[in-house]
């Protein structure tokens, strides 16, 4: 990082003078630049690894802690055991000569010279460090081992438990939510409220999953933005044809260098401020080295302490948690400082067992009989973990082709063919326990015809699909739509009925109600709009004439 005479150079003449009777050195002169030199050559002739062997306790375990991390150490991380070095200009020093009762281990270990502070660009921003100066820190090359003053704790170890009496299975019902979000995607592109519509499709209607699945579509190609809306690339054709496992495996190696951001969704946190960033990737990182690859339960909370106490800057590298504005929503209060770590990281790692993980069927969570919150890693986790292929194979399933008109496929269906299926039908809202539910329309079979998928190419998909001969009924509509277009309609209407055709005549030629008057359904009788005719009853009392009303739900 720095030389011996650099870092010396950093000090105030005061404090090379200082180290210089530390080390039995008279350095009396006012030539700044020759005393670091001096002291630099002393230090470069130190055996520093026997030095830290006869330091007092404490000061060898901040110094064999130092070595161990690289030779530097965030300020903030350092000082959180071992105290921090109080900053003082010379007049201070002179006046308080604080080498005399050094106020915690840092200082003592400053005013010795063995510990020095730097500033450092990282891919975090600007760190501010305590380090060892090259010269010192070479002496603790390959092979030579660490000075053990104080004996390290063991790692922690998490302890499996018996399986618990609450719990949920593994889901894997993103990739089918993904599915129906693609298939909306292709039939009007996702834009304006298209929520509306697209989330009674789909299994879990969780806005921040939602959140999630989008963003990974985006980032694995899969969805691109067009004049439309979003749309699906050729990126999302290849990954509905894949097998159900390899599709799992796919969102979750997107979702591992995904920039979506947990941070920013955890229930009862709320982040604000432009001036602060968090990155993402760094709390996943920590967790998945943290979790044990094997498939017995544990407890949350144990995971959590594991990380505390082993790698608790996983998210802040530079030690420092007075610089992000996060604050606690029950209580309103900003969350500041090392002591909200629980409040804050513990929470983070918790939701991201709780919830990414879970919505993408890594984990199954559940409760003990002591409603304590426990997780396991389902058998693809551990795979993925541990890098081990995809094996796991899908069973064909065929759809279902009904006589009247409307499509069945099961849960556990090809994806892609459900995407194919979306294309030509129109789907119904999502019903738990059931399979999912599409319709042949003559506006659907248009849209697809607006696609390129003509009428022949839909009998054979569907004879394809279901495997066996399409129903009679379901074959003749087809072909009959492809011949004569739209035969039927049904619609909703409020109906106007009268006891003189004059009547009617004379709305139909009012100016102020002519415009209500909808198909004219016999002599006595005429069709109004549902959603006019308050409008036209307002209308009609105007001009005279009092209207009975017996619409469903209105009075």
């Amino acid at each position: 990082m720095y030389t011996l005479e650099q870092a010396f150079m950093e000090h105030e003449l005061i404090v090379l003078r200082v180290i210089g009777e530390w080390w039995e050195m008279d350095l009396t002169g006012r030539d700044k630049l020759a005393c670091a030199k001096v002291l630099a050559d002393r230090f470069a002739a130190l055996d520093l690894p026997t030095e830290i062997e006869y330091l007092p306790p404490e000061e060898g375990e901040a110094m064999q802690t130092l070595v161990a991390a690289g030779g530097r150490l965030p300020v903030a991380t350092f000082s959180r055991q071992y105290g921090e070095v109080r900053q003082m200009g010379p007049g201070r020093l002179e006046r308080e000569e604080p080498w005399y009762e050094p106020e915690n281990v840092a200082e003592a270990l400053w005013y010795r010279g063995f510990m020095f502070r730097g500033f450092d660009d990282t891919a975090e921003g600007v760190i501010e460090y305590y380090y060892l100066p090259d010269e010192l820190m070479a002496q603790f090359g390959q092979g030579t081992a660490v000075p053990q003053v104080i004996k390290e704790a063991p790692m922690p170890m998490l302890a499996p438990l018996e399986t618990p009496p609450q719990m949920e299975t593994a889901v894997t019902n993103a990739i089918d939510d993904l599915t129906t979000l693609l298939a909306e995607a292709q039939r009007t592109g996702l834009q304006g409220e298209w929520r509306k519509t697209a989330v009674p499709l789909l299994m879990e209607a969780d806005s921040a999953r939602l959140s999630l699945l989008l963003t990974l579509a985006k980032e694995m190609g899969m969805l691109r933005q067009g004049d439309t809306g979003l749309r699906p690339a050729r990126t999302a054709v290849s990954w509905l044809q894949e097998s159900r496992e390899s599709q799992l495996r796919a969102l979750a190696e997107a979702w591992s260098g995904s920039n979506w951001n947990e941070l920013r969704r955890v229930p009862g946190l709320i982040c604000e401020g432009e001036g602060w960033q968090n990155d993402p990737l760094l709390a996943r990182t920590a967790l998945f080295d943290a979790l044990p690859r094997d498939e017995n339960w544990y407890i949350v909370a144990d995971v959590i302490a594991t990380i505390k106490e082993t790698e608790p800057d996983f998210q802040r590298p530079d030690g420092n948690y007075d610089t992000w504005y996060i604050r606690d929503e029950a209580s309103d209060q900003y969350l500041t400082g090392f002591v909200h770590w629980d409040d804050v990281e513990g929470r983070l790692l918790h939701y991201l067992l709780q919830a990414p993980m879970r919505w993408l069927g890594l984990v199954e969570v559940g409760y003990t009989a002591e409603d304590v919150a426990v997780y396991r890693l389902t058998a693809r986790a551990v795979a993925w973990l541990e890098n081990e292929p995809v094996r796991a194979q899908d069973v064909p399933v065929p759809l279902v082709v009904q006589a009247d008109a409307s499509i069945l496929v099961p849960f556990n269906g090809d994806r892609y063919q459900r995407f194919q299926t979306a294309r030509i039908s129109e789907a119904e809202p999502y019903l738990a326990g059931k399979p999912y539910l599409y319709r042949l329309t003559p506006a659907s079979l248009a849209l697809a015809q607006e696609q390129g998928i003509a009428a022949d190419r839909v009998l054979q998909f569907l004879e394809k699909g279901s495997g066996r001969p399409l129903p009679a009924s379901v074959k003749r509509a087809i072909e009959r739509w492809a011949q004569n277009g739209v035969e039927g309609r049904l619609e909703t209407a409020v109906v106007l009925r009268v006891r003189d055709a004059a009547i009617l005549d004379t709305l139909a030629h009012n100016p102020k109600t002519r415009d209500f008057i909808g198909e004219r359904l016999g002599e006595l009788a005429v069709a109004i709009r549902r959603d006019q005719w308050e409008q036209f009853r307002e209308a009609t009392a105007q001009l005279g004439l009092l209207l009975d009303v017996s619409v469903s739900g209105e009075r």
